[in-house]
């Protein structure tokens, strides 16, 4: 086993059409304001950033991030990244009734040398703490698009 890969996937069911998910999740720039553990994102071009991320463990990862793919007629947005985490992200989004299936996929390395040390002891750790981060994150879009799209 690589114990310092990961893949993590997540369906977010949202009450908002995928147009409007998109819409959002494609300004990375204002994840601060609604994902708690995205500390801070500073674009480097049009299509390119250094992102911040902290949530339950008291270190940072700091990972730059260049646009791949950015699709709005399949809804589909996704990021190389490199730094603290090397690896790829993916945002696939489809329409579900009157709401949309969010679909995140990810896959990376660690490179944070206290995560590598700590790899095989802290691995359920840094998996439960992904899945924090992430249920944080579903229920602050959620929060956002309640404000753009009314139910």
């Amino acid at each position: 086993m690589d114990w310092y890969r990961y893949r993590f996937r997540a369906v977010w069911e949202l009450d908002a059409p995928p147009d409007t998910v998109f819409g959002v999740l494609e300004r990375a720039g204002d994840y601060p304001g609604w994902w708690p553990q995205v500390r801070e994102v500073t674009p480097a071009g049009e299509r390119a950033g250094t992102a911040r991320f902290r949530s339950l463990f008291p270190y940072d990862l700091v990972v730059g991030a260049r646009e791949s793919g950015n699709d709005p007629v399949a809804r589909v947005l996704e990021i190389e990244m490199s730094g603290d985490l090397e690896g790829w992200a993916r945002w696939t989004l489809r329409a579900r009734g009157d709401g949309t299936s969010a679909l995140y996929e990810q896959e990376v390395v660690v490179n944070k040398p206290l995560l590598r040390r700590l790899a095989v002891p802290g691995r359920p750790f840094f998996l439960a703490n992904h899945a924090l981060m992430m249920r944080a994150g579903r229920r602050g879009l959620r929060k956002v698009l309640a404000h753009r799209h009314p139910v």
